[in-house]
């Protein structure tokens, strides 16, 4: 939870002072009690006091003040908002490393099956775009609202060569922010699905912040497992195998300094539900709701509760 006006939480200082001041008169009663008549006289003199009951109103005054001020301090909590009008654009992952088949029946395969299952959940006013990438970068299909040109770019999609993951994210937020200000621009968001280390291009970290600063989110996903490998012959007909897992710590760096989301997908069925989560958070934003009027209740039901025992238990308020 945060506060719109947060200053006037300084307004809960004054609590301790009505405490104290409180048990001060409190303490005068007593003394103007006893000065009245001896210990020995006084319950012939002076009726039974309520004992603890006599303190409910004050300590429900005092609490109701303290709901009021933070009422007063506008508290509010994020929640999603959905939105009417939004563009996503589909970064995935396009290297050689995306042929290894840890993941059935590949990377490649079960990333294809799995977007375009996404493309088919995402609201239909979404805006979607589909880029490729590997040493280049490709733009498959430009953000549109017509699905069927994204599902044909995704699906003729092929792993070959290496990664260069921040060359990529740079044109997706070209694309996205050509004038490179957040403004009033429509709410946008990058969908990054990578199986290994960027090794090609810009550093991707710098172009993250760019991206949180321009208020696109990416949501990164890391496809494969650590056991992931890739066989490959050269020129002279020899055959190596190297290991390419996937490189999880960039990634979910990348995540958090845009805003977005960071999730791992080991498997088909993982990356499979991943996007389904996704359908929903890419067609959201964070934003904030006012909860004053759960303040304000508190502090009249603590109001209405401290006197109403008060005069029930001792005939006054106070």
């Amino acid at each position: 939870m945060s506060f719109a006006a947060p200053l006037f939480l300084l307004g809960l200082l004054l609590i301790p002072v009505a405490v104290v001041a409180y048990v001060v008169i409190e303490r005068r009663r007593a003394s103007s009690r006893s000065a009245f008549a001896s210990p020995a006289l006084m319950p012939a003199v002076l009726p039974r006091r309520a004992g603890w009951r006599r303190h409910v109103a004050p300590i429900g005054i005092v609490l109701a003040l303290a709901a009021l001020v933070i009422a007063v301090a506008r508290p509010e909590r994020t929640v999603a908002i959905p939105v009417e009008k939004a563009t996503v654009m589909m970064l995935t992952d396009t290297s050689g490393s995306m042929r290894s088949t840890d993941v059935a029946p590949s990377r490649m395969e079960a990333a294809k099956r799995a977007a375009i299952d996404f493309v088919d959940q995402v609201p239909p006013q979404i805006r979607i775009g589909a880029m490729g990438f590997s040493h280049k970068i490709k733009l498959l299909a430009p953000p549109t609202t017509d699905r069927e040109p994204v599902r044909r770019a995704i699906d003729g999609l092929e792993g070959l060569g290496s990664t260069a993951a921040g060359d990529a994210l740079s044109a997706a937020l070209r694309t996205l922010r050509p004038q490179g200000e957040r403004g009033s621009q429509t709410p946008a968001a990058i969908v990054l699905l990578s199986d290994g280390e960027s090794v090609r291009g810009s550093d991707p970290i710098p172009v993250a912040e760019e991206a949180g600063r321009l208020g696109v989110r990416i949501f990164t996903i890391a496809l494969g497992t650590d056991d992931g490998t890739l066989t490959s012959t050269d020129a002279q007909g020899r055959t190596k195998t190297e290991p390419v897992p996937p490189d999880r710590d960039t990634l979910r760096k990348i995540a958090e300094l845009s805003g977005g989301t960071y999730s791992d997908a080991p498997d088909a069925a993982a990356l499979e539900a991943v996007y389904r989560d996704l359908g929903s958070e890419v067609s959201t934003e964070p934003g904030k709701e006012q909860t004053t009027v759960f303040a304000v209740g508190a502090a009249l039901l603590l109001l209405i509760g401290g006197v109403g025992g008060s005069l029930a238990a001792t005939g006054r308020v106070i």
